[in-house]
């Protein structure tokens, strides 16, 4: 590992000075995605040239309303010097670290909220993986790899499609850049064999935040293999901090020749979503346009996943119109692209009633999660999405084990276990978690096939484990042209059906209880500890209550059972914050177990439970 970060230091210190001989935003400006081409990005006339983007500076937001920054460039001869470069701010490079994605703070201008993913931050995170990947791929010396780079909508999205290129290709390996792309397509091209669009590649950085506001950005990282884990992610962090900490002008003088890589451009995402066509295609009997005579509206949150109405549904026949905010814009004017949000799933049921449409589609920012409306404007999200793709994967996989995070409700595993025949495995938060595991059960001879959270990540076997939101939506229509090829109905009834016997709660509720780090009774400990804690004492505390009940089989925090309800106390995976999540069939119910945790939790003065108590005094 040392000899390769030395060999990669080398190479990449000349990316600070990289030439960006690119478009602007145009391909923002119309059609989603470019005409398929190549293109080398050569050094500028013998010159080191470097790159200031003002949006890494911002001053006027308004401007990025619609694109991506201006870039101007500027020429200088570099004298070879062993100083370290004075512009780079120290940056604690494991922080950016939230648990298997990359993600920091891309854009100044919110208060508070310092910029720590900057340019040359980003240049030494992707040689950094240059590093991990050959080290991975065990590959000599005559062997070049590959890595393919994608980004979503957010303004500082191109900047670090930049960056990020210049690591990799200054490290010696080849780049493709996909420019707007979704976050399962990045997968997909570490798969698709296609000499004409350079596939497969050997690793692949997607540059999203997922819903996130619009300063903030981040990397989820793939090989064939699938997305990288956290022991990945912390190994890659501390290559980069070492490269980092090691750019010196005299590197980048000497490292200039060796850096000289070409960059090429390609569609990469026709090749998708013709993968997504087919797919719904085959599953209607071979049918040309299977959605003929379905109206079916996408929102897509000024996010990635605009292709979907014009790329997907209207070549298999599907009517769109009614569509709304498919056009990119990283400061996501309309709502947050969050098929959780309350406000997004407004918008997107307002959408199908007011255009009578059958269907509702909507994506968040990069198109790993969705959810979905019937025309009646019943929402498909949480557990009722969970529900209905467990109906529709448990009519291919009778008795297949259905694998969910902590927080899905008791009703939905009646549903699964006593109307569908399935098992349901509640594990732990945390899309990868919960893939990881139903990946677990499968090697030891316990066949499952779908993984999903109720955030809206679904991962299904049949797709390599990939959480992939267009994919689930593909599922749904799936089941819609079939069932019409089938004669066996017609629109989201068919749906509604699949979904019926759900039992959902009256009540259901999250409230987030905020641990205070700089609290006397942390006593300098980590605020796991002092969470650990308080589930500690919960946990002794239930079992003096008859009346409740603790889940005989719990992977995260204090799940119990009672008063025709539960509650779930668990800490959470990145913030010094306890969630708390009620279902009861009644509001008092729901009060009486929200004072059970919070008598539990008097003598922690360090945990802010005004969210309860405002919840229990309010009822």
């Amino acid at each position: 590992m040392a000899a390769m970060s030395g060999k990669i230091v080398q190479n990449v210190f000349v990316s600070q000075w990289y030439p960006q001989n690119r478009q602007s935003s145009a391909q923002f400006q119309g059609d989603h995605f470019a005409p398929y081409m190549r293109k080398h990005l050569p050094f500028q006339g013998g010159k080191l040239a470097w790159t200031t983007v003002s949006s890494m500076h911002l001053r006027n937001l308004s401007k990025y309303q619609s694109g991506f920054a201006n870039r101007r460039t500027i020429h200088c001869n570099a004298t070879p010097s062993t100083t370290a470069l004075p512009s780079l701010d120290k940056v604690d490079f494991l922080k950016l670290q939230n648990g298997s994605d990359i993600r920091g703070v891309a854009i100044a201008g919110v208060e508070g909220e310092p910029v720590n993913l900057t340019e040359p931050v980003a240049k030494a995170i992707a040689a950094a993986f240059a590093a991990w990947l050959v080290e991975k791929k065990k590959v000599d010396g005559s062997q070049r790899l590959s890595v393919s780079v994608g980004h979503d909508s957010r303004i500082s999205a191109q900047t670090l499609q930049d960056a990020i290129s210049q690591g990799i290709a200054s490290a010696g390996l080849d780049v493709i850049q996909y420019g707007l792309a979704s976050t399962p397509a990045m997968f997909n091209s570490t798969l698709t064999e296609d000499d004409a669009f350079l596939c497969p590649v050997d690793g692949s950085i997607m540059i999203t935040a997922s819903h996130l506001p619009y300063n903030r950005n981040g990397f989820k990282f793939f090989t064939n293999a699938g997305g990288l884990g956290k022991p990945d992610i912390k190994d890659i962090l501390e290559r980069a901090a070492d490269i980092y900490s090691k750019f010196t002008v005299e590197g980048l003088a000497t490292s200039q020749e060796k850096a000289s890589a070409s960059v090429n451009r390609v569609d990469y995402m026709t090749v998708y979503t013709s993968d997504l066509v087919k797919a719904v295609r085959k599953a209607a009997g071979n049918i040309e346009k299977p959605l003929e005579g379905f109206h079916i509206v996408v929102d897509a949150g000024n996010g990635a996943g605009g292709f979907f109405a014009a790329k997907v549904l209207e070549p298999l026949g599907a009517v769109t119109f009614g569509s709304q905010f498919l056009k990119p814009d990283g400061m996501f004017p309309n709502h947050i692209p969050n098929p959780e949000d309350k406000t997004a799933m407004k918008a997107i049921t307002k959408a199908v009633l007011d255009n009578k449409a059958d269907l509702g589609i909507i994506f968040d920012t990069d198109v790993d999660r969705s959810a979905a409306v019937d025309s009646s404007g019943r929402e498909f999200n949480r557990n009722r999405l969970i529900a209905l793709m467990s109906a529709i994967v448990l009519e291919e996989h009778p008795g297949t084990t259905i694998v969910t995070d902590s927080v899905t409700s008791d009703g939905l595993t009646t549903f699964i276990e006593k109307k569908l025949g399935g098992k349901h495995h509640r594990f732990k938060r945390g899309y990868k978690n919960v893939i990881d595991e139903a990946i677990r059960l499968n090697s030891i001879g316990e066949e499952s096939h779908l993984a999903i959270e109720t955030s809206g990540h679904g991962a299904l076997k049949e797709n390599h484990w990939l959480d992939d939101g267009a994919y689930l939506m593909v599922k749904i229509l799936n089941k819609l042209a079939s069932a019409r090829a089938s004669g066996l109905g017609h629109g989201s009834k068919v749906l509604t059906g699949l979904v019926e016997g759900l039992e959902e709660p009256a009540v259901a509720v999250e409230l987030r209880l905020k641990i205070n780090q700089n609290h006397p009774d942390l006593k300098g400990g980590s605020f796991r500890d002092y969470g650990d804690a308080v589930l500690k004492l919960l946990e002794n505390s239930i079992d003096a209550v008859d009346k409740l009940q603790k889940a005989p089989v719990n992977y995260e925090g204090i799940r119990v059972s009672g008063f025709g309800g539960w509650f779930l106390l668990r800490l959470s995976l990145h913030d010094p914050v306890l969630p708390l999540n009620i279902e009861a069939p009644t509001r008092d119910d729901a009060v009486k177990l929200g004072l059970v945790v919070l008598s539990a939790m008097k003598e922690f003065s360090a945990l802010d439970t005004s969210a309860l108590d405002k919840f229990v005094q309010e009822s």
